[in-house]
C-alpha cells in the first residue's frame, strides 16, 4: 500500500507524480485503474502545491524580515 499523500515530502511527492503521468501516459490500463491512479496523480499534485505554499511564505517571511530597519 502506498504512503498517503498527506505524509509525503515535496520530493517524494514530485518524483511519483512524475511515475503516475508517466504510467497515464504510456496507457493500457482499465478504466478503474486509470481512475485510481488519476485520484492519487491528483493528491499528489495537492501536496506538492502544499509544500511550495509553505515555502513561498517562509520566503516572504524572511524578507519582510530583512527589510525591517534596524535599531
Amino acid at each position: 500500500m502506498s504512503t498517503p499523500a498527506g505524509e509525503l515530502g515535496y520530493e517524494q511527492a514530485r518524483d511519483e507524480l512524475v511515475e503516475v503521468v508517466r504510467v497515464l501516459e504510456q496507457g493500457g490500463l482499465d478504466l478503474d485503474a486509470s481512475l485510481a491512479l488519476w485520484e492519487r496523480g491528483e493528491a499528489l499534485a495537492a501536496r506538492c502545491d502544499e509544500h511550495l505554499a509553505g515555502a513561498r511564505t517562509r520566503v516572504e517571511n524572511a524578507l519582510a524580515k530583512a527589510a525591517e530597519p534596524t535599531e
